[in-house]
């Protein structure tokens, strides 16, 4: 099973989307939300990374939605 990691915020569209995506193909995944936590906004940060969603399948890391992406790496 994949490593996933998806780093949101409460007012991301494509966020929610994708979060949707993955509760379909039963993968589960390690929300990291930064309206609500500032450890994860710092993360994302130094990731070098302004905005979401930035999801990281086993180390990989894909910015926004990119279901193509996702598929590939899933």
């Amino acid at each position: 099973m994949a490593n996933v990691v998806i780093y949101s915020s409460n007012t991301c569209g494509y966020c929610k989307m994708a979060k949707e995506y993955l509760g379909e193909k039963g993968v589960s995944y390690e929300e990291k939300n930064i309206s609500t936590d500032p450890t994860a906004r710092k993360e994302l940060m130094q990731k070098g990374y302004m905005g979401v969603p930035v999801i990281i399948v086993n180390g990989e890391e894909i910015v926004g939605f990119d279901k193509a992406r996702l598929e590939q790496l899933l």
